[in-house]
C-alpha cells in the first residue's frame, strides 16, 4: 500500500502557476468534474480567491486523488513563504514536491527561498517550466537559470515543440515521441513519431539526459560505454533512484492554462517522487528515555503523528490536519497528546478530496488525513497513545 502512496507539495513564486496546475491535476485524475479557473474566482485550491459557505472545502490543507492505482495526498503549501514554524511544518509532511519556474521569467526570489527549504529538508522534486505558450518564454533559458540560481543537476525530460513562435507540444526525450493536446480540455494525447526538422534537437537533447544519468548511475553507465540501447524501463528506474537521492532535478514542460502538459507531469509523480517508505525514517525525540529516536514508516508500529494543520470549521469544530509516521489510529479511538500529556479523541476521521470529503475508519502510517474530535490539539502536536 505505501508503495502506492504519494505525499507532495507544488512550489512555486506567486504567478507561477501553482493553482492553475493543481486545478488541472485534480481534473485530470477525475477528482474534479470541470477545471475552476482562478481568474474566474472558480479555483477549487485557491482560497484567496473564493470564499465558500464552508471553510472546510476551499481552505483545505491537503486533498487526496488517484492517478494509475497510486493515491496522491496534494498538501498545500504556503504561498508567501517565510522563516516561520509553520511553513517548515508544512515542508516537513512533504515527501516530494513539484517546482513550477515561469518560462518567462525563470527563477524568482520566493523560488529560491522554497528551493532551499526543501533542500533542508531533503524533499525530491521534479521541476515543470509553466507558461511555455506566453511571448518572451524560454525553455532553455530557464533550464539554465535553474542550474545556475538553484545549483539544481537540471535535466529535460521533454522538449517544447516551437513552430512559428507558436507553442504546440512536447517532444518525449524518454520515449522519443512527439505530445499533442487534443479535445476541448486536452483531455486526448497524441503521440507521433519525431518530425525530420525536430529529429537532431531530440537526438541532441537525449543524449545530454543519458550522459547526465549515466555520471549518476553504474547500469546506465555500463550499457552506455557497451553502446547497447537503454531500455526506456531502465532509464525510468534509475531516474527515479536519482531522484531520491536529489541528484538530478528531472524538467517537464507544458502550458497548464491551455492544458498542455498536464498528464505527463502526474506520471512523473507516480514514477519518479517516493513512497512514505523511501524516505529517511521521521526523527523523533522520546520523552521518557530523553533521546533522539528514528520511527520508521510501518503500519503496524506505535501509532504516531504530526498534527501540521488546523482550521475551524462551524459545524465539526477543529479540523486536525495529521501526518501519520507510524501506526494507525481508528475511527472513534483514543489518543494521547504527547506534548501536552492529555487524553483526546478521535470522533472522525476524513479524507479530504478536493471540495468534498468522505469518513474513513482508519488513518496508517505514510497517510494524511482530517481527525476531528481533538479539543486540545495545536500546529506542531505530536499524538500517540498512552502508555
Amino acid at each position: 500500500m505505501l508503495q502506492t502512496m504519494r505525499n507532495i507539495g507544488i512550489m512555486a513564486h506567486i504567478d507561477a502557476g501553482k493553482t492553475t496546475t493543481t486545478e488541472r491535476i485534480l481534473f485530470y485524475t477525475g477528482k474534479s468534474h470541470r477545471i475552476g479557473e482562478v481568474d474566474d474566482g472558480e479555483a477549487i485550491m485557491d482560497w484567496m480567491e473564493q470564499e465558500q459557505q464552508r471553510g472546510i472545502t476551499i481552505q483545505s490543507a491537503a486533498t487526496t486523488t488517484y492517478w494509475k492505482k497510486c493515491q496522491i495526498n496534494i498538501i498545500d503549501t504556503p504561498g508567501h513563504v517565510d522563516f516561520t514554524a509553520e511553513v517548515e511544518r508544512s515542508l516537513r509532511v512533504l515527501d516530494g514536491a513539484i517546482a513550477i519556474f515561469d518560462a518567462v521569467h525563470g527563477v524568482e526570489p520566493q523560488t529560491e527561498t522554497v528551493w532551499r527549504q526543501a533542500q533542508r529538508y531533503d524533499v525530491p522534486c521534479v521541476g515543470y517550466i509553466n507558461k511555455m505558450d506566453r511571448t518572451g518564454a524560454d525553455f532553455f533559458h530557464v533550464l539554465e537559470d535553474v542550474r545556475k540560481k538553484l545549483g539544481a543537476n537540471t535535466v529535460a525530460l521533454q522538449i517544447p515543440i516551437i513552430r512559428e513562435g507558436h507553442f504546440e507540444g512536447i517532444i518525449d526525450l524518454v520515449e522519443m515521441t512527439e505530445l499533442r493536446w487534443e479535445g476541448d480540455e486536452g483531455e486526448t494525447i497524441a503521440a507521433t513519431a519525431i518530425a525530420g526538422e525536430r529529429e537532431a534537437l531530440a537526438r541532441e537533447w537525449r543524449e545530454k539526459l543519458i550522459d547526465a544519468l549515466s555520471s549518476v548511475s553504474d547500469p546506465v553507465t555500463e550499457k552506455y560505454l557497451a553502446g547497447e540501447e537503454l531500455e526506456t524501463g531502465l532509464i525510468r528506474t534509475e531516474l527515479r533512484k536519482a531522484v531520491l537521492r536529489r541528484d538530478i532535478l528531472p524538467v517537464f514542460t507544458g502550458a497548464s492554462r491551455r492544458n498542455i502538459g498536464v498528464q505527463p507531469l502526474i506520471d512523473a509523480i507516480v514514477d519518479y517522487l517516493p513512497a512514505p517508505d523511501e524516505i529517511a525514517p521521521a526523527l523523533g525525540h522520546h520523552s521518557k528515555k530523553e533521546e533522539d529516536v528514528t520511527i520508521p514508516c510501518d503500519p503496524a508500529g506505535q501509532p504516531l503523528g504530526l498534527v501540521f494543520k488546523i482550521q475551524n470549521d462551524r459545524e465539526a469544530g477543529s479540523l486536525c490536519y495529521v501526518r501519520m509516521y507510524s501506526g494507525a489510529f481508528k475511527s472513534g479511538g483514543a489518543l494521547y497528546n504527547v506534548g501536552k500529556k492529555k487524553r483526546e479523541r478521535a470522533d472522525r476521521i476524513l479524507r479530504m478530496h478536493s471540495n468534498k470529503s468522505e469518513a474513513i475508519d482508519e488513518l496508517s502510517a505514510g497517510d494524511i488525513g482530517v481527525i476531528i474530535g481533538m479539543k486540545l490539539a495545536q500546529t506542531g502536536d505530536t499524538i500517540g497513545v498512552e502508555g
